[in-house]
């Protein structure tokens, strides 16, 4: 973030992945490669940002609208957008102040070692597990699924029928040796903005969808009035009410990767109107999911309303609509998978490797490291499908910190004495808002395991 001590490296290794678009002349091999990069766009960066923030939870937000009513949760999306601007403009203005250009820094320069560990052991198990329940979903929907009993077929088992080359196993397989390690051997997040380009398309192609089935459905009044605001009968009701925070409060979560796409800009003051661009359009496709998903499948909508697009739609062509819907879905979460891995790898690195030099020059290290995360990767989601629970807890708790705990926590550190009074308020009420959101989290998905291990012994 600023231009003087750029080639210095940071405290405690907390390198970016890459030197900026000024270095890299220690390396010739390094820097005639780097030579040709002269730094990201702003499209690209806006891209590679919203692909960060639109993963699968755009998939539980039509059920928010359930929960909490269409007015009460289309607010809330644009409230937790507001809210995650509002911590990101914390994070960069208090790295810039100490010259941090990663958010390891920032935190280590703000606690010390203790801190700067604790962010990266956040990323590592926040983004662990996410990648786990994207590959456990891509493998759902091209694959099949079993649940209850059932056997609910994917596509490709609805095209060609039940084969073993298109089993969970061998279909995993292929998305990971063709499509998941080639994209994650590319060094640069600027490298990734094309296919970053092409997964927020594939996100507006399910809400284009989704809105035109919603559309022609109300037409031909096969949609009844849906509910505005919450039905609160009892105490039970309201504390169901808070259920849908933590959704809402994490998705927004990029904070990982706003250093590694600031530090590759061609114009480092971007980085503002870029986090605002990515939020606005990311909120736009939020909202809209929202709205049509709730509005088409009403009170039958699932916590995973692609799960909704598993039978008829009653309209012309729902089959090769409902197709449609889980491929583009599908192709986009295998996009979204190099973005998160990418931080992932970076902090792992970090954790393990302090005091070793740049990821990027040491490519035997870089190798290394990405095949035995994928290959973690790869085994979770094939042999421990139920993952999706446990990550519940780790997921949620580690996505607040890093999205709102950890900046608020800088602010009211202010090792540089710049915080204001509204900056410390507004830091206050990060941090109460996520430790509730957590507690309702991590209570609310306990009641819900222990709920169902419980019933069998009561019928």
């Amino acid at each position: 973030m600023g231009g003087g001590g750029a080639n210095e490296r940071l405290p405690g290794g907390s390198d970016p992945l890459l030197p900026t678009k000024r270095e890299g002349d220690d390396d010739d091999a390094g820097a005639s490669a780097f030579h040709e990069f002269n730094g990201a766009s702003f499209a690209g960066a806006v891209f590679n940002l919203s692909t960060t923030i639109v993963g699968a939870g755009i998939m539980a937000l039509p059920a928010t609208m359930k929960v909490l009513g269409l007015v009460p949760g289309l607010v809330m999306i644009v409230l937790a957008a507001l809210l995650t601007d509002a911590s990101i403009e914390l994070l960069v203005r208090f790295s810039r102040a100490v010259g941090a250009r990663s958010y390891g820094a920032a935190m280590g320069d703000a606690f010390g070692w203790w801190g700067r560990r604790l962010l990266q052991v956040c990323v590592v198990i926040n983004n662990v597990g996410v990648m786990i329940v994207y590959m456990i979903i891509i493998g759902d929907v091209l694959s099949g699924t079993d649940s209850g009993g059932e056997h609910h077929y994917g596509v490709l088992e609805g095209w060609f029928g039940m084969h073993w080359w298109n089993g969970r196993f061998f279909v995993l397989l292929v998305t990971t040796l063709c499509i998941f390690t080639p994209l994650a051997c590319l060094k640069r997040i600027d490298s990734l903005s094309y296919t970053s380009t092409i997964s927020v398309a594939l996100a507006v192609v399910f809400v284009i969808i989704t809105a035109g089935i919603a559309i022609v459905k109300l037409i031909c009044g096969q949609i009844p009035m849906p509910k505005l605001f919450p039905a609160v009968p009892d105490l039970a009701s309201v504390w169901e009410l808070f259920t849908a925070v933590p959704v809402l409060v994490t998705a927004y979560v990029c904070h990982y990767n706003v250093h590694p796409i600031h530090n590759e800009l061609k114009d480092s003051s971007q980085i503002k109107p870029i986090v605002h661009t990515s939020l606005t359009l990311c909120s736009t496709i939020y909202i809209t999911t929202s709205f049509f998903g709730y509005l088409l499948f009403g009170e039958s909508t699932l916590s995973d309303v692609l799960s909704n697009f598993d039978s008829n739609l009653g309209i012309p062509y729902s089959s090769v609509l409902n197709d449609a819907v889980r491929v583009s879905y599908a192709v986009h979460l295998m996009l979204v998978f190099p973005m998160i891995f990418h931080a992932l790898r970076l902090n792992l690195d970090g954790l393990l490797f302090a005091c070793a030099r740049p990821l990027s020059s040491d490519n035997r290290r870089f190798g290394v490291m990405t095949a035995v995360l994928l290959l973690v990767i790869f085994g979770s989601a094939n042999f421990i499908p139920s993952i999706w629970d446990a990550f519940q807890f780790t997921g949620a708790t580690a996505a607040v910190c890093i999205a709102f705990i950890f900046p608020a926590a800088i602010t009211l550190r202010d090792p540089q004495g710049i915080a204001k009074k509204w900056d410390r308020i507004l830091a206050v009420f990060m941090i109460v808002l996520a430790v509730v959101s957590n507690v309702v989290a991590v209570y609310s998905d306990a009641y819900k395991m222990f709920h169902k291990k419980s019933a069998p012994s009561q019928g």
